[in-house]
């Protein structure tokens, strides 16, 4: 408005004369003003950066864009956060704008419109806060959009007239990532309808299973799946076609919750899959943006431990129900923490971790295993003399530490989603290339990054959605 201003008292303009901001300023106040609008400028960049940041976190955790490497910078705030392909991808952006245009004038273009279209975005989006957030009359929301709209209208005419001068480029930049926002949400809700529609019941696998001739081998499978309920089709897939699988199944879900830190107390989440004697048990392992996700040892002895720890106590739910059916999908889970936050409970051991002075001190009874061959590795479980266990939990903890001295086996599911026959070309075009594309472009899920590559079995699955 200050340019208007001038003008509107300096409206001839001779051929060397060019009007800009600078020139509306004293002369006196020229440098002054350089300062301060090189520090707003830095200020309004930063904005921009972290603005950015913020928004494509959002939209990775609704399932609308690519997953991408996220560093939270701070204990205490949730939303200081740093992508660095997106903080990189920024930088490229910047330079082919400025080296593709070389003038001040479209620059201006481009970004007077962008900035018009988030204040039009923004004044649109409130009078929804209005209505929905702060319950207030629908007419002071349509009062407020036809106040402050009006005037942003006027401005963003005014942009669309330098549209070929410049101002396209946040309209296409916000068309490309639009299109890669829709490519990627639709692929991942296929997807995941797709696991929905054919995750299978516990009834299935042990109806199929004389059938199949599956066998059980030594050792605890970690299974690592999306879903919080029911079998993942990468599951009966798998044993269709190497009809084999450990003697002790875990289905593993990592879920991240929007805290720094989980406590170890609340780890954990463990239930059982169907009937005991099965041996198949559901947990969901739970972190804090700033926990440090390592599947090593540690880990491993943890997770066992939480097990054998809610094998001993008896299977309760989360309120401390026990439940009456143990073959319906809707498992009862219960909340259990890492061994040092219930020394009273189970505690696992290997042999070169165990001194003869903690086994003279302990009130502690040894439950062990006998072979007649003996094992490379020999774990053993300290479980407290009371409460007493009942017989059938004694023979499901003696299972649990076979199986943890023969070694753990992580299996990883990876699906390659294609379009079923019959569907449009669109659909074709998006499904096999768009989001096939993006796919292999993002990153993989967290757990994949941290499980040890010596013990990995992946298997792979074309989903046809």
């Amino acid at each position: 408005m200050g340019q208007a201003a001038y003008l509107s008292r300096h409206h001839v303009m001779e051929n060397d004369y060019q009007i800009g901001f600078y020139v509306s300023v004293p002369d006196k106040l020229r440098w002054p003003v350089l300062v301060i609008a090189v520090l707003a400028a830095v200020v309004a960049s930063q904005a921009a950066i972290t603005g950015t940041f913020s928004i494509i976190k959002q939209c990775c955790a609704l399932g609308c864009f690519p997953r991408v490497k996220i560093v939270h910078t701070s204990s205490k705030i949730h939303g200081q956060v740093y992508i660095p392909e997106i903080n990189w991808t920024l930088m490229i952006l910047c330079l082919a704008v400025t080296i593709g245009f070389r003038d001040t004038k479209r620059l201006g273009n481009a970004a007077g419109l962008a900035v018009i279209t988030v204040m039009l975005v923004t004044t649109c989006l409130m009078s929804l806060v209005i209505v929905l957030c702060w319950h207030q009359n629908v007419l002071l929301a349509v009062c407020f959009v036809i106040f402050f709209g009006t005037i942003e209208a006027l401005y963003f005419s005014a942009s669309l007239i330098r549209f070929f001068e410049g101002a396209w480029v946040p309209i296409a930049i916000s068309l490309v990532f639009m299109i890669v926002m829709c490519i990627w949400h639709y692929g991942s809700l296929k997807k995941y309808e797709f696991d929905v529609q054919n995750k299978v019941s516990i009834d299935w696998l042990l109806s199929v299973g004389p059938s199949l001739g599956i066998v059980r081998v030594r050792g605890i499978g970690l299974i690592y799946t999306e879903l919080v309920s029911g079998i993942p089709a990468i599951f009966p897939h798998f044993v269709t076609n190497f009809p084999a699988f450990h003697q002790v199944l875990v289905f593993i879900c990592v879920k991240s919750v929007p805290i720094p830190h989980v406590r170890h107390e609340e780890r954990f989440l463990v239930g059982h899959i169907g009937p005991r004697e099965h041996h198949l048990y559901r947990c969901i392992v739970r972190y804090g943006y700033r926990d440090a996700r390592k599947d090593d040892l540690q880990f491993e002895n943890d997770l066992v431990c939480s097990i054998a720890e809610f094998i001993r106590t008896g299977k309760r739910g989360l309120n401390g129900n026990a439940a009456e059916d143990l073959t319906k999908d809707l498992e009862d889970m219960t909340v259990l923490g890492t061994p040092n936050t219930h020394i009273s409970g189970v505690q696992l051991y290997e042999d070169n971790e165990l001194n003869s002075e903690s086994v003279g001190t302990s009130k502690l009874r040894e439950m062990h295993t006998t072979h007649k061959t003996k094992p490379k590795k020999r774990v053993r479980f300290f479980i407290p003399e009371s409460p007493k266990i009942e017989r059938n939990a004694r023979e499901e903890l003696r299972e649990l530490m076979e199986a943890s001295e023969a070694g753990i086996a992580y299996i990883l599911g990876h699906s390659y989603v294609r379009a079923k026959q019959g569907s449009s070309f669109l659909k074709r075009i998006v499904i096999n290339f768009g989001y096939d594309f993006l796919t292999r472009s993002s990153r993989p899920p967290c757990y994949a990054l941290t499980v040890p590559h010596a013990s990995t079995i992946e298997v792979g699955m074309v989903y046809h959605v």
